[in-house]
């Protein structure tokens, strides 16, 4: 079986469609992975609306898919109501997530959909859904094992690392603060325990919401720089590199400067392919 992955959404915190990123996107996080015809989908943020439409197009009979969910900020989940195979008798959907505290993942999406929010309550919908939590044990979905590591984020957020059987390495992290700012409760030792759960993956996909200039006025709320990202893949011995979580206000040509920027760091510290995760691109393995 090969490995492809697919992004359809690549922006952090709230959707920006428009002409000044039309090249990069305005859709939230959301990414497609799939080992043959084993589907995980990480984060459903607005992205995932443009996949449920697709996946319609391919016209399968039944889904079978596990949404990963990196944590319960909205960017991360407002798409889920509108992810057409969830309206589809005979789909089985299984969405995974941190509990938040002592509220637990189920609990939050029956808020995302309660009536005074959303016109169709969670118990009315047409497929199967199960929702399960994200623990201390990897996530076997048919097509990889998924191995979670807290990250320094506000709230429960995990950073998650895919293995196909025999295929490429994945690690998604897109949330997460790299600087020294914040406190978080990743407990002792976290960066160096984050190094080695990042290991020499095919391709890393990590937080590059802002500049080092942005972040001096951003400290503490729990994203990154480009140049930190840059410098944490060179070294865990990531081979690629996708910067994520694109700040809304970038545009396509400030979004170029910083891959620019990006790629004359990875220059001066090494070999490391490093792009920018593009709405509709796909990787390839």
């Amino acid at each position: 079986m090969s490995v492809s992955l697919a992004f359809w959404g690549t922006r952090g915190t709230i959707p920006t469609p428009g002409a000044a990123t039309a090249r990069h996107g305005g859709n939230t996080a959301c990414v497609e992975v799939r080992n043959g015809e084993h589907l995980v989908i990480l984060d459903a943020g607005t992205g995932i609306r443009l996949l449920g439409k697709q996946l319609l197009v391919q016209g399968s009979a039944t889904l079978r898919a596990d949404i990963i969910l990196s944590h319960a900020h909205w960017d991360h989940i407002q798409g889920l109501p509108y992810f057409a195979p969830l309206f589809m008798k005979g789909n089985l959907i299984k969405v995974w997530g941190p509990k938040q505290g002592d509220v637990e993942m189920e609990t939050i999406l029956r808020q995302l959909m309660a009536p005074v929010t959303f016109p169709v309550p969670l118990d009315a919908l047409a497929a199967t859904l199960e929702v399960e939590h994200v623990n201390a044990e990897p996530v076997t979905t048919p097509g990889f094992t998924v191995q979670s590591m807290r990250v320094r984020h506000p709230a429960v957020t995990m950073g998650y690392r895919l293995e196909g059987h025999r295929g490429p390495s994945i690690v998604y992290v897109t949330d997460d603060e790299l600087g020294p700012a914040g406190d978080y409760q990743v407990g002792p030792n976290w960066r160096r325990r984050f190094v080695e759960f990042i290991g020499g993956c095919d391709l890393l996909i990590h937080d590059a919401m802002y500049t080092p200039e942005e972040y001096q006025r951003h400290a503490g709320w729990g994203h990154s720089t480009f140049i930190e990202a840059v410098e944490l893949a060179h070294e865990a011995g990531a081979k690629r590199l996708a910067l994520f979580h694109h700040e809304p206000e970038h545009s396509d040509e400030q979004m170029d400067a910083i891959v620019a920027r990006a790629r004359d760091r990875a220059a001066q510290l090494g070999r490391l392919d490093v792009f920018a995760a593009v709405e509709g691109q796909a990787v390839t393995f």
